[in-house]
This record gives structure tokens, C-alpha cells and sequence, in this order.
């Protein structure tokens, strides 16, 4: 049984483009059963679900006595490989039918992502990395942006489903408005990082994220030549916080966050 990062990588993309092809063909009749979870706003689907118990029975059947995350079912990190799952990031997209969502599966050693897969159900595009050797997509080598400065930084966010949380970010971010190009907000951590990947953003920063909304994207991420931090490595962006971006307006980019509350909530 082979546990070379690449191997990983290739079993993760595997069962996320199997989970995503269940998430996508059963849409219509997973979003008549819809629950919610921390608040009103955060939704699970029939599909979330279903998608993850596949992604549990593929890994268990290719890599037995893995340990398994995931975030409808749980879990917990193990000794050897971790897989870490999101069966679908981006749920309240996929509930009203906005194609921006994804499922995003990661293999961890250590707390460490060494490989990663997310794959788009809608447009089937498949990003992936392993550990030293590159984020790809479709078979296409990734490589962040190059802005020349902040003015001209295109970067991406996200709200928590906390209201109160949701105001204070919100006032950090009309704060960062007037001194970057604009702001983007998608709702998918993981595909958002992984347009940083493809410098289609050049930068990201989000608070209260999950270890599975950024365990595949921050490596696909950091594999293009981003630099990340993630919660813990940025304390003044929040204990919390998830930043990628493009090198040459990577501190630039850190230190205006910081000016304008992102660390403060």
C-alpha cells in the first residue's frame, strides 16, 4: 500500500470527483431535506451527508485504518494519515443552485496537509497538490499572481453565519475597499483559495473557518507559490485566521488587514 503524497493526492481526487457527481445528480430531491446547524443561516443538506458517507467508504476500502474528519460525521486525527472532508463546501450555494461549490477532500500526516483534491461538481473542473511537487488543475500547473501592488490586489473573502460576527467583518472589509482593487465573496473557502492558486485572486483571508474548509485548498494554495498562514501562524489577523496570497503583496496585504480589523472580532 503506497503512501507517497502523490498517491494520496490521486485517491483523494478519486473520491471527491465520485462525491461530487452524487452531490450534483441528486440535488433536486437533497435540497427538500435541509437541516440546520450552529445558526439558521447554516444549512445541511440530504446531499452533505450522503456525499461524505461515500467518501468514508471509498477511503476505507483504499486505505483501511486511516483516520477520518469530516464535517457531518465527525471524527477525530489519527497516528498515521488523516482525511480530512468536506463533502460539500459551499452548501448554502448548492441549497439555491449558485454553482460555486465543491468537495473537498485532504490527507493529513500530523496536522500537515500532504495531499489535497477539489473538485466543482458544475463546471468539473479538479484542482489538486501533493506535498513538494505543485498545484495543478485539469492537468494544468498553477502559479500565483504577480500585482505590483496593493491598489491593484484583487482579494477574497468570506462571513461567518454568526449575524454579530458577520457586522464586524463586514467593517473590516469596507475598510480594506478603498485601498485594493475589490473584493470578491464567493461563499466556498476551498475554491477560493484555490483561485489564489490560479491568480485569479491574489490574495485571501477569512476568520472562523473549519479544518476541512481549508485542509485540500490552503495546500493547492501554497503549492502555487502562495504564502499561508493558518490558524495560529497570523495571531494578529485573529487565532482564528486563514490568509493567502500572492508574494509580492503578501505583508502589504497582512499589514492593511490588520489596520482595518480583521484581528479585532
Amino acid at each position: 500500500m503506497s503512501t507517497t503524497e502523490q498517491a494520496l493526492a490521486d485517491i483523494a481526487l478519486a473520491v471527491a470527483a465520485e462525491a461530487g457527481e452524487l452531490a450534483r445528480t441528486s440535488r433536486n430531491s437533497a435540497i427538500r431535506d435541509v437541516d440546520t446547524k450552529s445558526t439558521a443561516t447554516d444549512v445541511v443538506t440530504a446531499a452533505d451527508r450522503a456525499a461524505e458517507r461515500l467518501i468514508r467508504a471509498r477511503l476505507a476500502q483504499a486505505r483501511p485504518g486511516d483516520a477520518v474528519l469530516g464535517e457531518e460525521d465527525g471524527g477525530a486525527a489519527g497516528s498515521g494519515v488523516t482525511w480530512v472532508v468536506d463533502p460539500i463546501d459551499g452548501t448554502v450555494n448548492y441549497l439555491y443552485g449558485y454553482p460555486w461549490y465543491a468537495v473537498s477532500v485532504a490527507a493529513q500526516v500530523d496536522g500537515v496537509s500532504v495531499a489535497g483534491a477539489v473538485v466543482e461538481p458544475v463546471s468539473g473542473r479538479r484542482w489538486t497538490a501533493a506535498l513538494g511537487q505543485g498545484a495543478w488543475r485539469d492537468g494544468e500547473r498553477l502559479r500565483v499572481s504577480e500585482p505590483a501592488g496593493l491598489d491593484v490586489t484583487l482579494v477574497a473573502t468570506g462571513f461567518a453565519y454568526s449575524s454579530e460576527r458577520r457586522k464586524a467583518q463586514a467593517a473590516a472589509v469596507g475598510a480594506l475597499l478603498g485601498q485594493v482593487r475589490d473584493v470578491r465573496r464567493c461563499g466556498s473557502a476551498a475554491l477560493d483559495l484555490c483561485a489564489v492558486a490560479a491568480g485569479w485572486v491574489d490574495g485571501y483571508c477569512e476568520r472562523g473557518l473549519s479544518r476541512w474548509d481549508w485542509a485540500a485548498g490552503a495546500l493547492i494554495a501554497a503549492e502555487a507559490g502562495a504564502v499561508v498562514a493558518l490558524p495560529g501562524e497570523a495571531p494578529d489577523l485573529g487565532a482564528d485566521a486563514v490568509f493567502a496570497c500572492a508574494p509580492s503583496v503578501s505583508d502589504a496585504l497582512r499589514a492593511t488587514l490588520v489596520d482595518c480589523g480583521m484581528g479585532a472580532f
